[in-house]
C-alpha cells in the first residue's frame, strides 16, 4: 500500500472538492501522483487514456488539468501542439516543508 502525504487528503481534497468545486481534479491528481510515483518521474497519458482509466469522461479531464495547472499542482509539456502532454506532480506539501 502506497502512502499518502498528510496533505492531500487533510487540505487539498477539501480544497479541489469543497472550496474549488472540482471533483474530478482530485482525482485527476490523486491518480497522477500515484503514477508518477510508480514511474518514478514524468507520466506522459493522453486525455483520452486518463479518462478511461479514472472513469470519467474526456472534457472532464482537460478542464480537470488546466484547473490542475493553473493551481501549480501540475505541470505539463508538449513537444508540439498536437503531441501527448508529459505531465510532472507537483508537491506544495514540500515546497511549504522547505520554507
Amino acid at each position: 500500500m502506497t502512502s499518502l502525504d498528510d496533505y492531500v487528503i487533510d487540505v487539498l481534497m477539501r480544497d479541489l472538492v469543497g472550496h474549488d468545486r472540482r471533483p474530478v481534479s482530485f482525482l485527476v491528481y490523486l491518480w497522477l501522483a500515484f503514477e508518477y510515483r510508480r514511474r518514478n518521474g514524468a507520466v506522459q497519458i493522453s486525455y483520452q487514456e486518463l479518462a478511461e482509466c479514472i472513469g470519467v469522461s474526456k472534457s472532464s479531464v482537460q478542464a480537470a488539468v488546466n484547473w490542475l495547472v493553473r493551481r501549480k499542482l501540475l505541470a505539463a509539456k508538449k513537444e508540439n501542439v498536437t503531441a501527448t502532454p508529459c505531465y510532472t506532480v507537483l508537491r506544495p506539501c514540500k515546497r511549504r516543508a522547505s520554507l
